[in-house]
C-alpha cells in the first residue's frame, strides 16, 4: 500500500468518527465513553441497588402485620420497655402493602449503613434524631414527604394504622443484589446439633421458631401465638440467626421516660444459625457501618445460609 493511499484511508477514518459523534480510538486502550451529545455517558455504570427497609410495629394490637411474609429480611430489634420492632428489608419482591408502619430508632443508622442509599419507611423519629436522619446516607420516606405512599386502615386504631404501598416509593424491586449484608448463601455446613424449636426472649417479648419438615422452614411465632399475615400467611423464615450483642442505653427516651436502647450491630460476638432443622455455633464480624456482617463456623469457614427469608434477632449478649 502506497503513502497516499494510507494517508487517504487514515483522514476518512477520521472524518468518519468525527461526524458521527463517535471517539476516536488513540490505539491505547483507553477510550473514552461514548456520549449522547451532551457529555452524559451513553452507557453510564451501572448504579448499586437500593432496597426498601420498613420499621414495623410489633406490639400485639399492630399485629397481624401486612406485607411480612414478602421481606427478603426481617430483622427484630428491642425498644423501650423491652418491646420489640421489626424492620422488613425489601429487594426481590414489593407486596402491595406493608405495615403498620411505626418509628425508627438511633441504632437504625448504623444497621441501614451496610445498604447503598436504602430507602427507609418510618412513621417518624424523636425531634433531637431528626438531623441524624437527615444527614444519614439514606432516603427517608416519611408520610408527610410521601403522603401518596401512605394510608390510615379502619381495621386498627392508631397508632396501629398506618400502612405503606411500597411500589408509590419504588418503581420495582430492586434484586438481590441490593442486599449487602455480607451474607452467604449454600450447603449446610457439616455438623450441628438437631433442633426442633428454639425462643428467643426480650424482657417483654418472645420469639419462637419451630421446624416444619414438611414446609422446611422455621415457622415463626410471637408471644406464643403463631405469626401470620392479614391475608393469613402464615410468616416463616428458611434461616434464623439469633445474634448476641451488645444492647445499651442510649442517650434518648421516649414520651413516657423509658431509656431508647441501642443495639450495637457493629463488632464482633457469637451468634447460632438454625437451618434444615439444626442449630449451628457461629462467630460473627462487622468491622464498619458501611460493611456487611460476617458469620464463620468455628473452624473459621463462612456460614452458609439457606435460601429464602431471613430473620436476624438480636439477643443481648
Amino acid at each position: 500500500m502506497t503513502t497516499t493511499l494510507l494517508a487517504t484511508l487514515l483522514m476518512g477514518a477520521v472524518a468518519t468518527a468525527c461526524t458521527s459523534g463517535e471517539p476516536l480510538d488513540d490505539g491505547r486502550g483507553d477510550m473514552p465513553p461514548r456520549t449522547d451529545g451532551n457529555s452524559t455517558p451513553a452507557n453510564p455504570a451501572p448504579r448499586a441497588a437500593s432496597p426498601l427497609a420498613v420499621k414495623i410495629d410489633n406490639v400485639p394490637g399492630a399485629r397481624p402485620q401486612t406485607g411480612l411474609d414478602a421481606a427478603d429480611l426481617v430483622y427484630a430489634e428491642q425498644v423501650e420497655g423491652g418491646l420489640s420492632r421489626l424492620m422488613a428489608v425489601y429487594a426481590t419482591r414489593l407486596p402491595d402493602a406493608v405495615g403498620p408502619v411505626r418509628s425508627a430508632r438511633e441504632s437504625d443508622l448504623e444497621l441501614l449503613r451496610q445498604f447503598h442509599k436504602p430507602t427507609l419507611a418510618f412513621s417518624g423519629t424523636q425531634k433531637k434524631l431528626l438531623p441524624l436522619f437527615d444527614k444519614a446516607p439514606l432516603q427517608a420516606a416519611l408520610p408527610e414527604k410521601q403522603p401518596t405512599a401512605y394510608y390510615r386502615s379502619s381495621d386498627k386504631s392508631p397508632p396501629h394504622n398506618l400502612y405503606l404501598r411500597p411500589k408509590r416509593l419504588l418503581a420495582s424491586a430492586p434484586g438481590a443484589d441490593a442486599l449487602t449484608t455480607g451474607f452467604r448463601y449454600g450447603a449446610a455446613p457439616a455438623g450441628g446439633t438437631a433442633e426442633n424449636t428454639r425462643t428467643v426472649r426480650f424482657p417483654a417479648t418472645r420469639f419462637t421458631f419451630d421446624w416444619s419438615g414438611k414446609r422446611k422452614h422455621w415457622l415463626v411465632s410471637m408471644d406464643g401465638a403463631p405469626t401470620a399475615t392479614a391475608g393469613g400467611e402464615r410468616v416463616a423464615a428458611s434461616t434464623v440467626v439469633v445474634q448476641y450483642v451488645k444492647i445499651r442505653e442510649s442517650k434518648y427516651h421516649d414520651y413516657l421516660g423509658s431509656n431508647t436502647p441501642y443495639t450495637e450491630t457493629v463488632g464482633s460476638g457469637t451468634a447460632k444459625v438454625l437451618r434444615d432443622g439444626k442449630a449451628f455455633d457461629a462467630a460473627w464480624k462487622r468491622a464498619t457501618p458501611a460493611d456487611g456482617t460476617e458469620f464463620t463456623a468455628p473452624d473459621g469457614t463462612p456460614m452458609n445460609f439457606a435460601e429464602g427469608q431471613v430473620w436476624v434477632v438480636f439477643a443481648r449478649a
